[in-house]
Formats: structure tokens, C-alpha cells, sequence
């Protein structure tokens, strides 16, 4: 079987390290590709360049919208160890960079050792026991058409137009098309949540990402995805959202951290 996401996010080498690919249309945020997105195309770019297949960190700048469009991805390897792989990629479109990103990619990762947890997945009622939105609704984003997205029932009032005031969000995060998640969805999924901060300004939009970084944590075990996002701090026209990922096990297997703009 053939998932959408593995063809939304193919490559194809055209030697000294370009690579083609599409931007596929329906992976959007009114109509401009959603930051995941693009963070798992350049993911998947740099796994072709480096063969090693786990993004362990990315760090991406965002610098023009697209979407339903061809690019080019340019990539350099940067350094080869023996654990790591460390390479940056460059998506064009023409003559337009789109997002210019670096990262470590590597194997696998070291078993066993000093282990230390603060934070533990959030308390969120069974993913059967929560309403999977219709895709047929008006206005639902592109993306959420590829994903199923079931939030906590208490930070759902942005929707509902009484925002909780917190700027939290939490939620279940699955493939529509039962696609397995692995490292590579996991990029996707780091920005597939309504923003937290909406569940302060109740005025969902696009809101633009101008930097996104990701830290692959674990391998995820067969399941849905648990996520949290929450903002601390907004002022300036801009927010930071942070966001960590557990796997259906309970264990921790990304963090992520993206300064974005107010709502558009």
C-alpha cells in the first residue's frame, strides 16, 4: 500500500547533491504548505544525502510561503562521524530559497545509560473517545484532511469561540490513511496542532513559522501520537510555541521549538 505521505515527501537525486521533489497540494494551512511539511521534505532530502535515516536535529528557517509547486533541494555533507552525520539542505523554488535548514541524522541511537524524565504524557481521554473532525467540514485546513487530529476536550474553545485562555493545546495525532508513524512523521506531526496561542486570541489563521527546531527523541512504537504545545511568552508581533511528542507506550520520542508570527 502506497500512504500519502511517502509520496508527498519523495526525492528524486539529480546528482552533486540536488535532489527534485513536489510540494504537494492538501498538506497546507490555507493554502501555504504547513511548516511540518516542508521540515519533513528537507528531513527527507538530507536521509537520501547522509543514508543515515533518523533526523536527530533540525533546525529550519522559513523564508517564503509555497505550495502545489516543484523545488529543488540543494545538500552538502557538512561532516561524517561515526555516530553522526551532520549535512544542510536549501528548497528552491526557481530562483526563490523557500527554507534553508541543517541537521544531524544518524543510525540509531545508544541503549541503555543515565536515564532522567521531569515531564510525563499528558492525562487525555482515549483517542475512540474523542470525535475525529469531518473532512468534509468548511474551512478545514488541507492538512487536516491527511490527519486525524482529536483534541482535549479543554482546548477546544477556540473553536467554539470561547477560548480557555491558557495557551495550551493537547491532542491525539494519527495518519487518516493508517500510515505507520515513524522519525520522519514525526517532523510532520512537531506543527500538525492548532496553534496553543489560539486558546488565547480565539482568532484562528495561518500563522507564519519563521523558525522551527525538532530533536528526534526515540523511535515511536506502532500508535497514535500524544502531543502537547504550549507558549510562554508573546509580545512583538511573534510567539515561541513548544511542543513535545510521546508515542502510544508513554514514551518520549520528539521535542520541538518554533518562533512564529501573530495570526494572519
Amino acid at each position: 500500500m502506497t500512504f500519502q505521505f511517502d509520496d508527498a515527501t519523495q526525492v528524486w537525486p539529480r546528482g552533486d547533491g540536488t535532489l527534485s521533489a513536489r510540494v504537494h497540494d492538501g498538506w497546507d494551512i490555507g493554502g501555504n504548505a504547513n511548516g511540518g511539511y516542508l521540515l519533513a521534505l528537507v528531513a527527507a532530502a538530507m536521509r537520501h544525502a547522509t543514508g543515515r535515516p533518523l533526523p536527530v536535529a533540525l533546525s529550519c528557517h522559513y523564508l517564503a510561503p509555497i505550495n502545489d509547486a516543484d523545488v529543488v533541494i540543494e545538500t552538502s555533507i557538512i561532516k561524517v562521524g561515526k555516530a553522526f552525520t551532520t549535512a544542510l539542505a536549501t528548497m528552491r523554488h526557481g530562483e526563490r530559497i523557500i527554507v534553508m535548514a541543517s541537521g544531524t541524522l544518524a543510525d540509531g541511537f545508544s541503549v541503555g545509560g543515565l536515564a532522567h524524565e521531569t515531564r510525563s504524557s499528558p492525562q487525555i481521554p482515549p483517542i475512540a473517545d474523542l470525535a475525529s473532525r469531518d473532512t468534509s467540514s468548511s474551512g478545514m485546513p488541507g492538512l487536516m484532511s491527511k490527519l486525524d487530529v482529536r483534541l482535549h476536550p479543554d482546548d477546544v474553545g477556540f473553536a467554539l469561540g470561547t477560548p480557555s485562555g491558557r495557551a495550551l493545546v493537547r491532542g491525539w495525532c494519527a495518519f487518516r490513511d493508517t500510515r505507520p508513524v515513524d522519525a520522519l512523521a514525526l517532523t510532520l506531526m512537531c506543527d500538525a496542532l492548532p496553534p496553543a496561542m489560539f486558546n488565547l486570541s480565539g482568532a484562528p489563521g495561518w500563522v507564519p513559522t519563521v523558525h522551527l527546531s525538532f530533536y528526534l527523541r526515540g523511535v515511536p512504537a506502532p500508535g497514535p501520537i500524544v502531543a502537547e504545545f504550549a507558549t510562554h511568552h508573546l509580545h512583538g508581533g511573534m510567539f515561541e510555541e513548544d511542543g513535545l511528542l510521546w508515542d502510544s507506550t508513554g514514551a518520549l520520542v520528539a521535542q520541538s521549538r518554533q518562533l512564529a508570527l501573530l495570526p494572519r
